[in-house]
């Protein structure tokens, strides 16, 4: 695809992945609903293939590469997410992997590629660069490179979970007021966006960032992608990019209504509400969204909000310090 995509990708993506991908329920809960004032639907991608959302984006984009050129195998690079779920998908489609890793990744997510059968290549976030490193062995090989965000059809399959929650509502009769859901590179809100635009023309999408590393709310404010000062520094790693990518960003502008926070101390919170209320398993990165509403930066007062929680590969110690809190 040499375009930026539009609703119709996202439906053909939908077709691509059935059968493979999960498609997660839309829950809610009474204890959040008359916490928050308001009505909030909760969409688990903690309960998708590999524990996060990055399945869809993965399986939709092997799969469009050429029989011939499956051979070489894939490159891609992710701090761990996204590389499970392109090991994943790889090993699905018969196809070779190589998952380029920060050496501080969390080790579920690190061991969870190579049970997969990737092959894990580690760099050092802060004296080298993944693109860097991708690249080199993509020259060396001939692998094809496969992006975490910024490629239309991992955009694409990324929106089949903003499409199935907007089939949901629909179904249901719920018009939602505004849509939650994480950012780093921000290739799931683009393609949600989409979808969740096609369905509900006046839906607020808000980007929830980790505290420090609030790249798109900057870039929404200065009308063009600006970088985060800092590459590491906070538990929500599966979310913390450098700078917006440049297809999603092209969407986020026109799509984004706005852009909210939570802290590593939100998040924890947040892990230990979704577990004792909704008895699911959510990383910090993962429950970036869901931290926003419960921190108050997403307002859900008298409105129907749609919220995501993204994953669920946690490391046990950080699992532990957010039950500590409960």
């Amino acid at each position: 695809m040499d375009r930026l995509p539009v609703f119709s990708d996202v439906e053909d993506a939908a077709r691509r992945i059935a059968g493979e991908a999960v498609r997660t329920p839309l829950l809610e809960n009474d204890a959040l609903n008359e916490r928050l004032g308001g009505r909030v639907l909760i969409k688990p991608e903690c309960l998708q293939r590999t524990g996060s959302f990055k399945f869809r984006g993965a399986y939709n984009r092997l799969s469009r590469i050429a029989p011939e050129a499956r051979e070489k195998g894939v490159v891609a690079f992710s701090s761990g997410n996204h590389a499970q779920g392109v090991a994943l998908a790889a090993r699905l489609l018969g196809i070779p992997a190589t998952i380029v890793m920060p050496s501080d990744a969390p080790k579920i997510k690190s061991d969870g590629v190579r049970r997969l059968g990737g092959k894990v290549v580690e760099f050092d976030r802060e004296t080298e660069d993944r693109e860097a490193v991708s690249a080199e062995i993509v020259d060396r090989t001939g692998a094809t490179l496969v992006p975490s965000y910024d490629d239309p059809y991992i955009i694409a399959g990324q929106g089949t979970a903003g499409l199935e929650t907007a089939q949901d509502l629909q179904a249901r009769g719920i018009v939602p007021d505004q849509f939650v859901c994480c950012a780093g590179g921000g290739g799931l809100i683009a393609g949600c966006g989409l979808a969740m635009k096609h369905f509900f023309a006046d839906c607020d999408l808000l980007a929830a960032e980790p505290e420090g590393f609030d790249d798109h709310r900057r870039s929404l404010m200065a009308g063009e992608r600006v970088a985060n000062a800092r590459k590491t520094g906070s538990l929500q790693d599966a979310i913390i990019t450098q700078i917006p990518g440049k297809l999603t960003f092209q969407l986020n502008q026109a799509q984004l209504s706005g852009a909210v926070t939570a802290s590593d101390d939100d998040t924890l919170d947040a892990i230990a509400f979704i577990w004792k209320h909704l008895k699911l398993v959510a990383e910090p990165g993962g429950a970036t969204a869901f931290a926003s509403l419960l921190n108050g930066q997403a307002d859900t007062r008298g409105r129907t909000t749609v919220v995501l929680i993204t994953g669920g590969n946690v490391d046990p110690d950080v699992f532990k310090q957010a039950l500590d809190r409960v």
